[in-house]
């Protein structure tokens, strides 16, 4: 086991290792009355394809009962600059929603550190 040829892989992945940026955007108030809320979670400019974003819920009430559901996309290349971009949605039942304290959108590759975006849902709660 030689060390040596190991240095030139991380300094290749140093440079184009790009991690992309999250924003997550909180349900809608219309759709709340509707009596669901969807959340999004955009990772724009990342590098390379084999991100993958996940959710997790604090739940304030606790309970295990979870209805939620999460859906993710493949990376989309951006033909401009070569990076990809990410989404994934999270849909779980209004009344639910109202008992959640935060939701982190989570981003993972490999052994890195994840990057997380929470968003605490007193920020953004107008019910």
């Amino acid at each position: 086991t030689d060390v040596d040829g190991g240095e030139q892989l991380d300094s290749l992945d140093f440079t184009c290792d790009t991690r992309p940026t999250l924003t997550v955007l909180p349900p809608s108030r219309e759709e709340l009355q509707q009596g669901t809320a969807t959340l999004m979670c955009l990772a724009n400019k990342g590098f390379p394809s084999d991100w993958s974003l996940s959710w997790r819920v604090e739940d304030s009430s606790s309970s295990s009962s979870s209805s939620w559901e999460q859906s993710s996309s493949p990376g989309v290349l951006q033909k401009l600059d070569g990076l990809y971009s990410w989404s994934s949605t999270l849909r779980l039942p209004a009344d639910q929603w109202r008992k959640v304290g935060s939701v982190t959108c989570e981003a993972t590759r490999g052994s890195q550190t994840p990057l997380r975006e929470t968003l605490r849902r007193d920020q953004c709660s107008q019910s």
